[in-house]
């Protein structure tokens, strides 16, 4: 069997202009990085506003084993069936973080032989976005330091800087630091720490702006924390949005690659949804909906997660219109919701199978609260056995559910046919208004216990201490009408990963609110979950390898 990487490799890749011009772009609409990738210049918006909008359709999921279910795969090879079949599709995602690349994934471009390419670009630096943020957030951790060096005018407690430092790679060593020590000329001794860039404010900022004077008024609102009298400092204050703003000049231009068969993929910024809002940027799915019939985009984890973020904070702010969602599915992940240890996972259990439907029942149930139809797509893999499919497949059509085994790993569009037409017939019966879980203007308290209670299922909300005091500084300078963007383990719908299945009863505890003014939200952390992940006992660093023409090994 051959690897993703091989697969990928292999592949003969379009000249990325003749990409652009399946979606009608010329060559002055790109900035080429290479022969094949490039940047979609802004002024695309312009050009192309009289465009009816396409079709949008969320991929989501159930709750994943750690490995991932194959969401960005089954999003991609979506795109390739629907374009098959003589529909104008364009599949939007997230640019990989080097951390779960180095970590435990060992790459994020899909998989088999529905894949974006060129893969090895993709996963390893790309066009450089992921840089241009962690530099953008860098230097105002360092602008901040040199404030307070110089005589602090703004009057900054240094035991209330809420701004991190970023970098793109999970080391768990670098949570907590202190920084200005060697004497008076190195400044002055504080706690700091580290988040993973995908964590970043600015990632998320990058991710919602639509221009550059969104991004320039969404980096001025960045809180970094509170002067000696409690009140909050923003970027505005310490005057250096400009400077944040022009190092992500081409950052905020969107990623436009191929898939292995050729048809157009953008991918474009890469928030995580456990501790982010966890989709690619809105800019990439604007573009995307004027130039295509139907625009697939994922959403990273579970319903509960990236799933209620698209629809709760993104699509909001963007104004978009979803119209179905797909609920990916794996016999590996319902076993391992009905109880089946690591190594057993590879072994038929229909038993196992059938108890992990009620995790997969619960994430149905979510679209359904959002008024949103949805097809749920079993992601079948050459391990799986006919009789496991067919456990699925007969128990959720006897429970009137839509489902349809996908193939795209092995089969590539070919194998998404059958989910491709299902969404074509779903879609041309009308165009369907899907409902936010909260307004705004609630009290945030009340919009946190929604989200818990609905989404996840939770008997009561803790609120701890922390928590307590976050809520009311928030709400005294402002903060309450905000989204809220729950960060939260992916392993469980509760804040505990080791409650599988569906839980129920159980409260989730918020230890603490974090403040994203620019982006517009508010981060409550439930649970033990960190926004710098560490790398595991056998990290996939160790299988990857460059040979001596260059050629890389190792990503899948």
């Amino acid at each position: 069997m051959r690897s993703d990487i091989e697969i990928a490799q292999e592949a003969r890749l379009l000249h990325i202009n003749e990409v652009g011009k399946k979606l009608g772009l010329q060559e002055e609409d790109l900035y080429l990085c290479g022969p094949y990738k490039a940047k979609i210049n802004l002024h695309v918006i312009d050009k192309f506003h009289a465009n009816p909008e396409g079709r949008l359709i969320l991929v989501t999921g159930m709750t994943p084993t750690p490995y991932g279910e194959g969401k960005t795969t089954v999003a991609i090879g979506l795109s390739d069936a629907l374009n098959r079949l003589g529909k104008k599709a364009t599949v939007t995602l997230r640019e990989p973080s080097l951390g779960p690349v180095f970590g435990i994934k060992g790459g994020a471009a899909g998989g088999g032989y529905a894949q974006v390419v060129p893969m090895e670009d993709i996963n390893l630096h790309f066009t450089g976005d992921f840089h241009a943020v962690a530099i953008s957030h860098n230097l105002l951790s360092a602008i901040i330091d040199n404030h307070i060096y110089h005589r602090n005018q703004l009057g900054i407690d240094t035991r209330r800087i809420t701004w991190r430092r970023v970098i793109d790679l999970n080391d768990r060593a670098l949570r907590d630091i202190v920084v200005g020590l060697g004497g008076a000329s190195n400044g002055f001794p504080r706690e700091d720490g580290f988040d993973i860039t995908a964590a970043s404010e600015i990632m998320a900022i990058l991710g919602l702006s639509m221009n550059y004077d969104d991004l320039k008024k969404r980096l001025s609102n960045i809180v970094i924390g509170y002067n000696l009298d409690k009140k909050p400092v923003r970027v505005k204050d310490l005057e250096v949005e400009g400077a944040l703003a022009a190092l992500l000049r081409d950052a905020i231009k969107p990623n436009l690659v191929q898939t292995l068969e050729n048809n157009p993929a953008i991918i474009h910024t890469g928030p995580f949804a456990n501790i982010a809002h966890g989709t690619n940027s809105l800019l990439a799915i604007k573009i995307a909906l004027k130039l295509s019939d139907y625009v697939i985009t994922e959403a990273g984890f579970g319903s509960d997660l990236g799933g209620e973020k698209f629809l709760d904070i993104v699509s909001d702010i963007g104004v978009l219109k979803p119209q179905v969602a797909v609920i990916v599915a794996s016999i590996r992940a319902l076993k391992h919701h009905g109880g089946i240890k690591k190594d057993k996972l590879g072994e038929e259990n229909l038993e196992a199978v059938k108890r992990g439907l009620d995790n997969l029942r619960k994430h149905i149930e979510n679209m359904e609260l959002f008024n949103l139809p949805y097809i749920v797509a079993l992601n079948k893999f050459p391990q799986d056995t006919e009789r496991e499919v067919e456990a699925v497949v007969n128990t959720l059509e006897k429970e009137d559910r839509k489902v349809s085994v996908v193939e795209v790993w092995a089969k590539g569009g070919e194998g998404g046919e059958d989910l491709a037409r299902k969404i074509i017939d779903l879609t041309s019966s009308g165009r369907v208004q899907y409902v936010p879980l909260y307004k705004k203007e609630e009290e945030p308290e009340a919009k946190i216990t929604r989200i818990a209670q609905l989404v996840y299922g939770a008997k009561n909300v803790i609120f701890e201490k922390t928590a307590k005091q976050d809520l009311k500084r928030l709400q005294k300078y402002g903060f309450g009408d905000l989204y809220i963007c729950m960060a939260k383990t992916q392993l469980s719908l509760s804040g505990n990963p080791r409650l599988i299945g569906r839980p129920k009863d159980f409260d989730l505890h918020i230890r603490e609110i974090r403040l994203s003014a620019g982006a517009g939200f508010i981060v409550p952390i439930a649970g033990d979950i960190m926004t710098m992940p560490g790398l595991p006992k056998e990290p996939q660093a160790k299988f990857i390898d460059i040979d001596s023409k260059g050629k890389i090994k190792g990503l899948f």
